[in-house]
């Protein structure tokens, strides 16, 4: 359940026209979600030894980094966290909220100021202190649930085989060429975004009482699990939609319930989705600046961004930093467009952190900790291949969108003089 929760949000609602945009067969739909369901799983085996390997790691990716390269390395890490990762994974999901709230409403209001509303407002409630009690995150977690299985039903039972798209033979829709194939690389951008998130189940291996026989089946089964849901969703939407009405939607969900249960059935798929994208950047809002505010009291990031407010006890600079930044780059582009800002960063660092684990097995060689560790499978295969996964997904993701792209490399990198400045200035003092 927490390699699952970590990973299905609201992108699955919004993605599977996303991906339609770029591929137009049921074929390579459905076939670049089984591939980002393969390199997730391949993510996933490295990073239950990473935790393995240091299974006391509070922070799980920035500890990796620190630990395998160096303090500035994982000062680039919390910094683009905040200002591009993150953020940007608020913001898109913030986007999808105005989709549907659009939808929902009727309003002809612009996604980027609906979006940018909505954000601000969870920023100034966390502000204060406010945080949802577990059992309302249960409630709306319950809802996505029943809106994902709903749409899958619903779409199984109303549509049209997708595997008629599959049988005419219809593969590829064009001949074999580069254009396919960047084609393909710019559909695995949204697909990436919507696996992320089973690396954060390795925040718990510590607490397990085996981590190397537990982590290693919640993580197959849990990734396992996603895929299986994401292909069920997509083919739904197909059933429903076909390749062409996927491609011409930004709201493939209220699509397929306006279809089968008329404006009734998409005003409450419409609902749950808003009240689901909600509930996320709720959540984002308040866990995330306790990182920031955690590497702060620890000396390695801003010693504003560790202060705690008189009022309310919470990190107020940090939450309004990332609140500002999440706002920025709603009003940046389109969902398209910050999910190759996000990306583009967000595989960098899934790069980096994989190959890590070659670096730290050479350390270890020979120690006591090297031994009795879960270890992943098929590696160095397996983990050379992710990398080279996350290096082709970085590429596709600029070619896709090289402005956006640019923007988010020149941010990350404006990280290294500042943590040498900022070390420099700490020294002195």
């Amino acid at each position: 359940m927490i390699v699952m929760g970590g990973i299905i949000g609201a992108g699955i609602f919004a993605n599977p026209s996303e991906v339609a945009h770029r591929v137009h067969t049921p074929f390579l739909i459905l076939g670049v979600w089984v591939v980002g369901g393969f390199i997730a799983m391949c993510g996933a085996f490295i990073w239950a030894e990473l935790a393995a390997r240091l299974p006391a790691a509070a922070g799980g990716q920035y500890v990796y980094l620190r630990e395998a390269y160096h303090p500035a390395v994982a000062f680039m890490y919390g910094w683009g966290l905040l200002l591009i990762t993150q953020t940007g994974g608020m913001a898109a999901v913030a986007v999808i909220f105005a989709s549907y709230f659009r939808a929902l409403t009727g309003s002809d209001w612009n996604s980027s100021v609906v979006a940018s509303i909505a954000l601000l407002t969870l920023t100034g409630i966390n502000c204060f202190g406010a945080r949802a009690g577990s059992n309302v995150q249960s409630v709306l977690m319950l809802l996505k649930i029943g809106a994902i299985a709903a749409l899958v039903i619903i779409g199984f039972a109303v549509g049209q085989p997708a595997t008629a798209g599959l049988e005419s033979g219809a593969l590829l829709g064009h001949p074999a060429s580069f254009g396919l194939l960047k084609s393909i690389g710019a559909a695995m951008v949204p697909v990436a975004f919507a696996y992320g998130g089973w690396q954060t189940a390795t925040f718990v291996a510590g607490e397990m009482r085996d981590a190397r026989r537990d982590l290693s089946r919640g993580l197959v089964i849990g990734v396992g699990g996603v895929v299986v849901l994401y292909l069920a969703v997509n083919l739904a939407c197909l059933n429903v939609l076909g390749p062409a009405g996927l491609d011409a939607t930004t709201t493939p969900a209220s699509d397929v319930m306006r279809i089968a249960l008329g404006e009734r059935g998409a005003q409450w798929i419409a609902f749950a989705i808003t009240i689901s994208t909600l509930g996320f950047l709720s959540q984002s809002m308040l866990t995330a600046p306790r990182v920031y505010y955690a590497m702060a009291r620890d000396g390695l990031f801003f010693a504003s961004v560790g202060k705690l407010s008189r009022r309310s006890g919470a990190p107020v600079v940090a939450i309004i930093l990332q609140g500002l930044a999440a706002i920025i780059i709603a009003c940046s582009g389109t969902y398209g467009e910050i999910l190759n800002f996000e990306v583009t960063v967000d595989f960098i660092f899934f790069g980096m952190t994989a190959a890590a684990l070659f670096i730290l097995r050479r350390r270890q060689t020979g120690s006591p900790n090297a031994f009795g560790v879960y270890r992943t499978p098929g590696h160095p295969f397996t983990t050379f291949l992710f990398v080279l996964s996350c290096a082709g997904i970085v590429i596709s993701a600029v070619i896709a969108s090289p402005a956006n792209s640019a923007i988010a490399l020149c941010i990350m990198l404006a990280a290294l003089p500042i943590y040498y400045f900022w070390s420099r200035f700490k020294r002195a003092q």
